[in-house]
């Protein structure tokens, strides 16, 4: 039994601790496989290079859980959606129109989307058993966003206008993206994930009916599905930036744990920790700065909130331009305040 495993059981006495994005840009070790890959997505789908990627946070830091490195558009990708990632622009998608993008839409994932589960199967062949292995998928709206935009760091205004004026395509869009998100997810847990996280990023810009409809529905209908065939396997829902609708999250949807963003105020957090594993908070811009500012505020989420229903991340990914040792230096911190 994991640290994490024992967190989701109720009984852990100490606080689990694993970074989003804890494998990616700002390691070194990470830098030196990127520079000899031209092209991100292939990165994701050769599969022992991702489980090499995956293991570096680990053999650095301890991490209680790997997540598996991947991204969520994988699965845009493999149904036959046009993704690609530039230098400088991030992905740039094929954009989503019209009903006659539909035929676009694969009913079957491409080949390729099995190396994703081959890296699966060997971190976790390669993983001590102290640790968890965490599988994912992006959120139905979130990945949608990125098709009816087109590219990354949008402002909504494409696709908000699209759930407003085209809402029924919108939601063919989403009920397809939803099946696909299951399928990928089932894929992983058979293949070795012990947890699974569902990153809604964009969850945040949506509120009201659009919310109900394409965030907590889709969400819903794939947790559902997943825990109806995996009955005791754990589910971490990240509505990022979704404000006061964080508590209609927790009340429709059955998740085992809520990940948070840095905005909610820890005292929420402490409330939540009643009914729900917490996880996050920790803004990670802070590890761009000095370690005194660290220790504060990883000392004032840590006094606040109880051991127990509690994992500490952040409250979003590690930036590119963190310091090695910063986060190092909070591993620490965490670690032997529980001692």
């Amino acid at each position: 039994m994991t640290l994490l495993q024992d967190t989701f059981q109720r009984k852990n006495n100490n606080i689990p601790i694993w970074f989003m994005r804890q494998a990616g840009r700002y390691l070194p070790e990470y830098m030196e496989i990127r520079k000899n890959v031209t092209d991100f997505l292939e990165l994701c789908y050769d599969s022992e290079k991702a489980k090499a990627i995956t293991l570096q946070p680990i053999d650095r830091f301890d991490f209680d859980a790997a997540i598996i490195f991947s991204d969520i558009l994988v699965v845009p990708h493999a149904f036959g959606w046009k993704v690609a990632f530039k230098k400088g622009e991030g992905p740039i998608l094929q954009k989503f129109e019209s009903d006659k993008d539909l035929i676009n839409i694969n009913n079957n994932f491409d080949k390729k989307v099995n190396c994703i589960y081959d890296t699966v199967s060997k971190v976790r062949m390669s993983l001590d058993k102290s640790k968890s292995l965490i599988g994912f998928a992006g959120s139905p709206w979130t990945v949608a966003s990125y098709m009816l935009e087109g590219k990354g760091k949008q402002d909504f205004s494409v696709s908000k206008n699209f759930l407003y004026n085209k809402k029924k395509l919108a939601i063919q869009l989403i009920d397809i993206i939803t099946e696909k998100t299951i399928e990928y997810l089932v894929g992983q847990i058979d293949a070795g994930a012990d947890i699974i996280q569902l990153f809604d990023s964009w969850a945040g810009v949506l509120s009201g009916e659009e919310y109900e409809d394409f965030v907590i529905k889709p969400t819903k209908k794939i947790v559902n599905s997943i825990k109806n065939k995996y009955p005791g396997l754990p589910i971490i829902g990240f509505p990022r930036g979704s404000g006061y609708l964080y508590q209609e999250y927790i009340d429709q949807i059955n998740i085992d744990a809520i990940g948070v963003d840095q905005f909610v105020p820890v005292d929420i957090i402490k409330k939540w920790q009643e009914n729900i594993i917490v996880q996050g908070n920790f803004d990670p811009v802070l590890l761009l700065g000095g370690k005194e500012v660290i220790e504060k505020k990883a000392h004032d989420i840590l006094t606040t909130l109880s051991n127990k229903n509690f994992i500490f991340n952040l409250g979003h990914g590690i930036l590119p331009n963190t310091p090695v040792e910063n986060v190092q230096f909070l591993v620490n911190y965490v670690r032997n305040y529980q001692k």
